[in-house]
This record gives C-alpha cells, structure tokens and sequence, in this order.
C-alpha cells in the first residue's frame, strides 16, 4: 500500500478535478436535445431506400412483422345514407343505435360518429359519417352494412367518403385513359399442359421446399423449383391446384406459375392455420394468443379473406373457448375438446356460396351459423337452432348438410341424424337412433351414397357393438338400408368408400391382424347392399382407395411397420405385398397410376419416400433427413363428356401403343444419359489421374533426395508367377442305365 502522505495528496487532487468540472459545468448554458451548434441539415446524406445492405430479402421490404395501418382519412369514413329524419330529443338515442350496430363490425373512433342537423328545421338531414380505425375496417362496414333494414321504412345505403369525393371530383369533360404498356402474367393453369401428363408433388424436408414433376419412366424426378426457408411451418396446395400456400409468421402468401411468383399475401399476425374454400375464392386464416388479461383464457382471430384481392372480408374474433364447441365424431356431448379444424366447413359443388360452423346461443345452446358469401353475413339473419349438435357434414356435391344430435341428458329425446337442405332449412330425411354410444358420418365423393358408423350401447350399458345406416341420397324419397356384421361386438378400424363406383370397404376385428370386407351397393335389379368377400387376418390399420376406383392399397402403418398390399377389388387378387419400413403416410396422385409412402420426421431414422405404380412396383426412391411433407398437385376436375370418354375407350389400344412407343424413347434416352453421365466420369478420373502422375514426375527428383537421406534403400524386388491347378467336385449324380 502506498504511503499515507501519498494517498492524502491523491485524495485532494480528486477533489480539486471534481470542483473544476463543476465550475465549467455552471458557467455553460444548460443544453438539451440535439446540439444544433453547426450543424447543416443540407449535408446530412439519408441513406438510399432501394439499398438492401447486403441481406438481399423479397419478403420483408413489403411484408412487415406488423403491418401498421395509418389513418388515411376519407378512406376510413362511411357515409351511411336513408337514416330516418328526427328532432333535437330522440338525436341521442338514434347515435346510440348506431354506435352499437357499426362497433360490432369494427373499432369506431371515439367522437367518430356524426349525424349532420339542419339550422333552420333542427332536424337531422337523413344521413351520418362513421369513422374507423383504419380503412379495412371501413370497407367491411360498408359491405355489411349496405342493406340493413333498421326498419320497415329505412334501409341503409352505406358509400365511403372516399368514393363520394371521387365522385365529386370528376370533371365534367372526358379525357381518354393512357394506354399502358402490356405486362404478361404468369399461366396459373401451366403444369396442366405437360406433353407427357405428368403430375407436380411438393415435400419440404429440413429448411427446403421443392416443387418436382414426377417421372417414372425415367426412373427419377424433375427439378421444378425449389427454395429454402419459402415458409415457417408448413405449405399447402389450394384444392384445384392452381396455388400454393405458405405459412409466416406476419401472415400467409400464396404463390403460382411457371416460376412460381408470388399472388398475394394476406396480412394475419401469428397465423397458425389456413384453409381455401373449394373453388379457391376465399381464404380463412387462424389465429391465437394469450389475453392481457391473465385471468382471461387465450383469445381467437378467424379471417375471412378474398383471394384475389387479399382484403379481409370479415373478422371472427372471441375467446378461444367460445370457439371450442363441443363436437366432433368421438367428443362425448356436453364435453368440451379441442379446436376442430376447419372450424368454418365450406358446401362443396356451390361456387363457394356457403360455409357454416358449429355454435352456441347466449343461453348456451348449440347452433348451426350459416354464412352466405360474398356479404360474409348470416343466411336469413338468424342461425339453425338445434339442440345438442355434436358435429355437422355437408354433402361433397350439393348445399345440403347431415346433423348429428346426441341425445338430451334426461333420457327423453334420442340421438338423431338429419339431412337438411341449404337455403330452405327443409329437412328431406331424418332417423332417432337408440342407445348411441357414437356416430362416425361417411359421405360418398359423389355424394350419392351417406354411410353412418354406429356404435351402441347393449342393454346392460357396460358394452357396445358396431352397425352401419346407409342413406341412397342420390334415389326418390331417400330410402334407408342396415348392415351389420357378423360379429356385431367387432371393433371397426376403418372404413373407405370407393371414389369412383359403389362399393365400400371395412375393417373390422379385434387382433393384430384383422378382416377386410368388401361390399356393393348395387346389387343387380335389387339395389341392395351385398357382400362380396373378406380377406381375413391381414396387418392392416388403413385402407386407400385409388381416385378411380377398382385398385387398393391396405395398409398397415404404425406399429405394423409399412406393410403394403395392393389390391384388385375387381378380380379379388393381390397384385403385390411390400413393405417400407416405418412408413408413416400414403398418397395416391390425382390420376391414380402412382402412389406415394413417406416416412416424416415422427421418426427418427428412415425419413424420405418412395413412388410406387398401381401395380406395386418401386419406380424409385429418395432419402431425406427431417423430413416433414409429401404434397401431390391436386388436378382441376375436366368434364369431357360420355361421348369424349367412350371414344377413348374405344381407341385405348391405338392410344397406347403410342404411348408405348414414346414411354420407350424415354427409356432408351435415359439408358444414353446414363452411359454419357459414366463415361464423363471415367474421362474426369482419367484426367484427375494423368494430372496427379505430372505433379509426381516434377517432384520426383526431390522425392528420390528425401529417400535417400532417410537411409531407406529401394531395392527392386522381382515377383514370380506361379500356377496350381486344383480340382473340385461340384457335384455328384448317380443314374441308373437301362439293361
């Protein structure tokens, strides 16, 4: 430690530095802010907008993490017309009517609602300004509300502001339109018009996402397009095949063409799930977060969204609960379960006119809400009420939905299965059912046929067994059929229609190994279910029917490790039995002459897929670590006509022996490929080897010094050939020859 002398003398000499600063700090003017002491605005060079600093990106410059809004004036205001004209005394409460109808459609800005008073009559001139938060806000309000019937007198007739302006502002003389300069848009209908009729497959493996057409004659796949980090969770093809969907956490894009640009995007903060609506014109987006208030369960945001303009038609929002209605084919009733996704179910074969979801009233009894498109509004204003809903299903083909009702609590009412028709509500068939455990609805794809999986409860209540009610919907006055098996006590595994035909198929039985039988619903002239054969003890946990009918695949995933029998169901044979290990999924192409297995990232080892023909046979196979989707490229239905189909049904052999001959041309292209793709090899080791003897012949002298130094002595050793012959008998036959 240093003398005390010396630390006095420091201590003093701090203290003196001390009272300096604070002297200079006292005889300065106090600065705040920013020191504008010669400093010249001019000279500031702002930074160029169009620079991306070297973190290239065509995601971010225009799809920010929360898309901010601003107020852009009379874009955010309606203007809603056809109010009724009133006095001074009944102002205040024709504003609060008002204000409660808009604020269920939007946030409303505090003082944003004005009714303008005439001086003289002080009287309300017919008409009020509605301001927003933000212009999305305004034009879902004008939609929603264009039409409303306050009463029998007056009907709302809601613009914007924006428009009236335009409106105003439009001069009294014409001035002809600039031609603009033609910009050619990307062909969504393309990969429709491949020569050879491939079909497109998507997978995401680890961070890529490919696009691949599939070429078995070739034996392989052709590179599309690929691209890494393209989503954050998952991608999705829209159901015609015409886009592809991906996931982000500022919302989700959709992307087509030739080069895949693209679309749209669709601005949904912490979007988790997306669903298209069949003709591809709609968009719903999902998603969830935890309520600032922590005694409030998580809340919900549901988007309605129009694809072609990506502008959210209507927002669904709540708790998460409220959304969670107790449903699905194996919830018990009264029990709440998870989300059901989709939560809003879309009526195929409509042109997107309808879509519906399972609710509950005020007093808590459930409902159907059913949506009419494109107003995004309640059909007739007022939901199906009916009691103790547990799950709905719309027809494949027409707007006509199957009701699942369980049975009251009390014993007094049955469970109960109607077909109710959309927009009339008419109710075209309906049946109690007695003593139901539960119900498991199966539409045919045609819609023809409605299948009812039913488990009951026997008379002692502590056991079940399984039967089936079969609706002909497609037939006069809708008649009804019972099938049950055999062993009525057997669990059902599965059942499958066949796309395209009338026949069906079950599996049924409680072992490892269980049955599959096959059954007709057209039984001659009779029209009766008939059976016609069972495949018994077989390893099987699914069945996948082939989009055209006639072929399938049983398969036995999970626990039974990918084993795969494909199947004729017209002659009743086994094609092929193989196996691929661990496989996790099957998917059938559109047209349904390949098939593909995969093994996804739920296993650890063995990720990757295989493509198989109808008949069974391996065309070929990828390996990829982490991997997560296979996605076939759904195929837009083409209608040719009875006519077209028949006349190539009649010329098929003229058709495929040019197939044939064109199938062998690949062949033997790929076979020159191939011996090219060799021999380019051999020349590139021919060469690589002739380079490495050059490098040794000019190092070889010093090679030789460096030897010698060591001490080792090279000695040149002959070798000697020699040859042994060795006998062996291979075998030994005895014969006896005739006398």
């Amino acid at each position: 430690p240093a003398p005390a002398s010396v630390q006095r003398a420091s201590s003093s000499a701090r203290q003196g530095a001390r009272r300096s600063e604070y002297l200079c700090a006292a005889m300065e003017p106090e600065r705040t802010g920013w020191p504008w002491d010669g400093f010249n605005i001019e000279e500031v060079e702002l930074p160029d907008q169009s620079d991306d600093y070297g973190v290239p990106s065509d995601d971010e410059e225009d799809f920010n993490a929360e898309e901010i809004q601003k107020d852009e004036g009379f874009s955010c205001v309606v203007v809603v017309d056809n109010l009724p004209v009133i006095g001074i005394e009944k102002y205040e409460k024709l504003l609060g009517v008002l204000k409660k109808i808009f604020s269920q459609i939007g946030e409303v800005h505090e003082d944003g609602l004005y009714m303008p008073v005439d001086e003289q009559t002080k009287k309300t001139k017919g008409f009020a300004f509605i301001e927003f938060a933000n212009p999305d806000q305004a034009k879902i309000a004008r939609q929603q509300a264009e039409g409303y019937k306050l009463d029998k007198s007056h009907t709302f007739k809601c613009n914007l502001l924006k428009e009236v302006e335009d409106m105003s502002a439009t001069p009294e003389e014409y001035k002809e339109p600039e031609l603009k300069d033609f910009v050619r848009k990307d062909n969504l209908y393309s990969w429709m018009l491949d020569a050879r009729g491939r079909d497109q497959f998507a997978v995401r493996y680890q961070d890529m996402t490919e696009i691949h057409w599939n070429d078995p004659k070739t034996g392989t796949s052709e590179d599309v397009y690929s691209r890494s980090f393209w989503t954050e969770s998952y991608v999705q093809w829209s159901p015609q095949g015409t886009m592809l969907a991906t996931v982000h956490r500022q919302g989700a894009q959709v992307w087509g063409g030739e080069e895949f640009s693209r679309i749209q995007r669709f601005g949904h903060s912490k979007v988790q799930l997306i669903d298209f609506s069949p003709c591809e014109k709609y968009l719903v987006s999902y998603s969830s977060q935890e309520s600032p208030n922590p005694r409030e369960g998580p809340m919900a945001v549901f988007n309605v969204s129009d694809l072609k303009s990506g502008q959210t038609l209507r927002s669904f929002k709540g708790k998460l609960s409220d959304f969670m209605v107790a449903g699905g084919e194996h919830k018990a009733p009264g029990v709440e379960g998870a989300l059901q996704w989709p939560l809003f179910k879309w009526c195929q074969g409509n042109d997107d006119k309808y879509f519906a979801r399972l609710a509950r009233n005020k007093s808590g009894k459930t409902m159907i809400s059913v949506y009419e498109t494109p107003e995004m509004g309640l059909l007739e204003k007022k939901s199906l009420q009916m009691e103790h809903i547990v799950d709905f299903h719309w027809s494949p083909t027409q707007a006509l939905m199957c009701v699942y009702q369980a049975a009251s609590p009390d014993g007094n009412q049955p469970a109960r299965v109607s077909l109710v028709e959309i927009p009339s509500r008419s109710e075209i068939k309906s049946k109690n059912l007695f003593s139901v455990k539960d119900v498991t609805v199966h539409w045919h794809p045609d819609g023809t046929y409605l299948a009812l999986q039913v488990s009951r409860f026997t008379k002692s209540g502590k056991t079940s067994y399984n039967g089936f009610e079969f609706f002909r919907v497609g037939e006069r006055n809708t008649p009804m059929e019972v099938l049950e098996l055999e062993k009525k006590q057997e669990k059902i595994v599965s059942f499958a229609w066949e796309p395209k035909g009338h026949r069906f198929a079950i599996v049924h039985g409680d072992g490892a190994r269980p049955d599959v039988s096959f059954y007709t619903m057209q039984d001659g002239q009779k029209g009766q279910i008939k059976h016609l054969g069972t495949l018994h003890g077989r390893p099987v946990t699914s069945l996948h029917w082939s989009p055209q009918g006639k072929f399938l695949i049983i398969a036995g995933l999970k626990g039974l490790n990918g084993q795969l029998e494909f199947f004729n169901v017209n002659d009743m044979d086994t094609m092929a039995i193989n196996e691929h290990f661990m496989c996790t999924n099957v998917d059938w192409d559109p047209t349904g002459r390949y098939v593909a297995t995969s093994v996804t990232s739920v296993h650890q080892m063995e990720n990757g897929y295989i493509v198989w023909s109808f008949l069974g046979q391996q065309l070929y196979k990828v390996n990829r670590d982490r991997f997560f989707q296979f996605l076939w490229r759904p195929r837009m239905p083409l209608d040719l006509g009875k006519d077209k189909e028949n006349e190539i049904q009649k010329n098929l052999k003229k058709y495929s022996k040019r197939f044939e001959a064109e199938d062998e041309t690949l062949k033997s292209q790929a076979d020159v490929e191939k011996m090219e793709e060799r021999k380019n090899m051999e020349t590139e080791w021919a060469d690589f080897l002739e380079s490495k003897k050059k490098v040794f012949e000019e190092i070889r002298e010093e090679h030789e010094a460096l030897v010698r130094l060591s001490g080792y002595v090279e000695s040149e050793q002959s070798a000697q050939t020699e040859e042994i012959e060795v006998e062996e008998v291979v075998s030994v036959k005895e014969e006896k020859m005739p006398r």
